[in-house]
């Protein structure tokens, strides 16, 4: 249960902080910019990571929890709670942004950029990619049933910053099917968010399987 419960409050807060960014740059014209979002979300994973990692592996995503679980680092039997477990959380989340910031229309939800040469099925792809990259460091860096140490904050959160930077105006860049079915529940926006919450499972096994290319089909055993 303990498990349970800090897979819950690191959810809530690293979604609740990183679309709650996003929303009072929306609410305020661009005060907390684009670079400020990227920062918010890379930090708040980090801490969330060393105040967790320890306790659930900190998976707050989860494509990351069916990744793991497919790596042979996490058990299956476990998935659907902790998939539950992260759903309710990005929802509470964006039930309090609701409160809080009633003005705003997204809540931080995630969308496609509306440019013409930008269209779903782009997004779809891109945001495999990103996804692809994350868990490629995440599978390196981390055993799946506790993340403990520096180096697997450090890099996760360096990751989710970099890619929130520069693919943000884009796709959003969520990366994580329940951060983007919070905010588009919540806020009633739910169009386009079929493609945010298959790639990132697509991007996520896709790891996986490099994974297991370069390092051989025992990379991913537990306790590797």
């Amino acid at each position: 249960m303990k498990r349970y419960f800090s897979e819950f409050l690191g959810t809530f807060t690293l979604i609740f902080c990183g679309t709650g960014a996003m929303t009072i740059n929306e609410i305020t014209g661009g005060s907390v910019t684009g670079v400020g979002i990227g920062i918010t979300w890379g930090f708040i994973v980090i801490a969330m990571i060393y105040a967790f990692g320890d306790i659930s592996g900190a998976h707050f995503n989860p494509a990351v929890t069916v990744a793991f679980a497919f790596a042979k680092k996490f058990s299956w039997k476990e998935v659907p709670i902790y998939i539950a477990v992260q759903c309710l959380a990005a929802l509470a989340a964006s039930g309090v942004l609701l409160y809080l910031f009633p003005a705003s229309e997204w809540l931080g939800g995630t969308q496609p950029s509306v440019a013409p040469y930008f269209p779903p099925i782009k997004a779809f792809v891109l945001e495999i990619i990103l996804t692809f990259f994350l868990m490629l460091v995440i599978i390196n860096v981390s055993t799946g049933a506790k993340e403990i140490g520096i180096i697997a904050g450090l890099a996760i959160g360096g990751v989710v910053m970099l890619e929130a930077i520069f693919a943000g105006p884009m796709t959003n860049a969520s990366m994580n099917p329940a951060r983007s079915l919070g905010p588009a529940f919540v806020s009633g926006h739910l169009e386009n968010l079929w493609l945010y919450l298959t790639a990132p499972f697509i991007g996520a096994i896709l790891a996986v399987l490099s994974c297991r290319l370069v390092k051989g089909d025992d990379c991913c055993d537990e306790g590797c």
